[in-house]
């Protein structure tokens, strides 16, 4: 296929989709990410689409939001390994705050597996996610439907987080930089997500790497508020993201990275640096391995008594891999 060829496939890709994963781009052009992504950046120079971190969008700046059915097809490997990583810090009986986003429903289907939970959640699809969940308790907040992405917003979902107290905030967004913090493109959303958060001991950040670097309209969440992000191992693979992530943990945010399995393989596989480490149960201490940030010095706060643990058996359960040394030297 010629280059002109590929490049009127890719575009015509974007503009049905809304957003498209160069992952998905090189499939469907069959050619190379490396191919695709100098045809992405070509295109970008003629102002035919906007280039993200992994992925391509339709051209409109920091206010455009892309749909919900055009956001699930941008980074879907990537999202679903941060939400089996996202499940692994939830316990039995926890409760828990989850916000609106299509990583937050990836999580909420894993979430489905733990008994006696309690999910607070804004979010139609994370409701209906846990709708017929053995012993899981779903309380939503009130509010006005926002249909771009099924959320409750409004003075009506902020009040009726007023007084609520839980474990954890699960939340996502459309940006995530380290001099910022987490940001989304909607104004209601955005004071929603800031409710959420408020109701929270700790603040859980899950950004695929699309999401790093990229900054929007409506900060949601400081980035001194942030416990801790989960992210995807493609964000150590780009110099831009992994300067990012460097960013991050130098403000003191704990940077999980989610490998990303194997074709064929159901079990996790290492992921960068010296291999994956798993997180302590509660009341286990463990030594850090070689190369890695001992939490609670340069790699984020100190472990939380009674803080979470791995939750075994969860399918393509990602094993911790504290940021450390995230490139291979």
């Amino acid at each position: 296929m010629f280059a002109a060829e590929r490049r009127q496939l890719i575009l015509e890709m974007v503009r049905a989709n809304g957003a498209v994963s160069l992952r998905e781009l090189a499939r469907v052009v069959q050619t190379s990410e490396v191919t695709v992504r100098r045809d992405v950046r070509a295109l970008e120079a003629e102002g035919l689409l906007d280039r993200r971190h992994g992925g391509a969008v339709l051209p409109g700046g920091l206010s455009r939001e892309p749909g919900y059915p055009q956001k699930t097809h941008l980074a879907a490997a990537e999202k679903s390994a941060v939400a089996d990583l996202a499940a692994s810090l939830v316990e039995e009986g926890d409760a828990v705050v989850v916000g609106a986003g299509t990583t937050t429903q990836e999580l909420a289907r894993r979430l489905a597996r733990v008994p006696g939970l309690t999910v607070v959640t804004n979010s139609l699809l994370v409701a209906q996610a846990l709708a017929h969940a053995n012993r899981v308790e779903v309380v939503m907040t009130g509010g006005t439907l926002r249909g771009s992405n099924y959320a409750l917003v409004g003075s009506g979902a902020e009040q009726s987080l007023q007084g609520l107290r839980v474990a954890r905030a699960f939340v996502s967004g459309s940006g995530l930089t380290a001099e910022r913090g987490l940001s989304t493109t909607n104004m209601l959303s955005a004071s929603v997500d800031r409710a959420l958060v408020q109701a929270a001991a700790e603040v859980i950040v899950l950004a695929d790497h699309t999401k790093l670097g990229t900054d929007t309209m409506f900060q949601t969440v400081p980035t001194d508020a942030i416990t801790r992000l989960v992210t995807d191992e493609q964000a150590t693979a780009d110099d831009r993201t992994a300067r990012e992530l460097d960013a991050l943990a130098d403000r003191g945010v704990q940077v999980t990275v989610a490998p990303l399995g194997l074709p064929g393989d159901p079990q996790p596989h290492p992921s960068y640096g010296h291999g994956p480490a798993t997180e302590p149960r509660r009341g286990q201490q463990t030594a850090p391995l070689p190369g890695q940030r001992r939490p609670g010095t340069h790699g984020g706060p100190p472990p939380v008594p009674g803080g979470p643990a791995v939750a075994p058996g969860l399918p393509g359960q990602a094993r911790l891999a504290e940021l450390g040394s995230r490139r291979k030297r």
